[in-house]
């Protein structure tokens, strides 16, 4: 399997990129346990050094994908809950044919960051879903929330709900205009992105890639300073970027714990989104 020669990534990246495909679509041989190819086998089979190799698979371990056994190789690493980033996972995802994301958090700002890549793949022809379907379950800012608060007193103050109704109409609005123009321009079969909001403010952050991987994190809380309309707010406030996310990934069987955790998710999921969320009015 030859690399790519119009991927602008480093050799090592391409290869690592590959194997993760291979290791999060749970591909035959790339199964939780499974022993990955020697060194020398898996640089004749990308027609690359081993030195490449090497750095790929150092990668690899560092996402927390692979361990290696001083002596016995590399095999591939439990993966039912354990800190990750969700980047390799996301482009992993567009590689199915139906591409499925639900998104339950505070204002989608991370999801927007990290959806751009895996997009771009798809313009470019580097990834060819047939259909992306996208749902963001999202708090309604526009009455009183646990945060954002002012520090004084866990005070509502609307200045700040205006300011994270803004953050998050940006970042939806990013992720629907991105997604959708994939269908205006033929390059996907159908694509949709829906968002509705609940009365209730958002402490963790969900996604759910495909109905077989779940990704939960707590948002830390901070005090935070900001400036509006050139008035100091001093206020606690929810910082997703700083998120640990931990991933649950199906198992071959329904018992398995990373299925479970996935099958709840996704109930849980679906329960809010047909029952108290509804679609916010701009």
């Amino acid at each position: 399997m030859a690399l790519d020669p119009d991927d602008s990534r480093p050799p090592y990246q391409q290869v690592s990129s590959s194997l993760r495909a291979s290791i999060l679509t749970k591909k035959p041989g790339f199964e939780t346990g499974d022993k990955l190819p020697s060194g020398p086998e898996l640089a004749k089979h990308f027609g690359v050094a081993r030195g490449t190799v090497d750095k790929a698979l150092d990668l690899l371990r560092t996402e927390g994908l692979i361990v290696t056994r001083q002596g016995s190789g590399s095999f591939v690493r439990e993966r039912t809950s354990r800190p990750v980033g969700l980047r390799p996972h996301l482009e992993a995802a567009f590689e199915q044919q139906q591409v499925t994301l639900d998104f339950a958090g505070f204002s989608s700002e991370t999801l927007h960051n990290a959806l751009q890549e895996p997009l771009d793949k798809v313009r470019s022809g580097r990834l060819a879903p047939e259909s992306i379907t996208v749902r963001l379950l999202l708090p309604d800012t526009t009455a009183p929330m646990a945060v954002p608060v002012l520090v004084d007193g866990l005070q509502d103050e609307a200045a700040l709900r205006q300011r994270a109704r803004s953050i998050a109409l940006t970042n939806a609005g990013g992720i629907a205009h991105s997604v959708e123009m994939l269908a205006e321009l033929g390059l996907v079969q159908k694509a949709s992105v829906q968002v509705k909001v609940h009365r209730a403010s958002s402490l963790f952050k969900l996604y759910i890639l495909n109905r077989q991987e779940a990704f939960f994190g707590f948002y830390p809380l901070r005090e935070r300073t900001v400036a509006i309309d050139d008035t100091d707010h001093t206020f606690y406030d929810v910082t997703g970027k700083d998120t640990t996310l931990f991933h649950h990934a199906a198992g071959p069987d329904d018992a398995s714990l990373g299925s479970q955790y996935v099958q709840q998710a996704q109930m849980w999921f679906d329960s809010v989104w047909s029952t108290i969320a509804y679609e916010r009015q701009s």
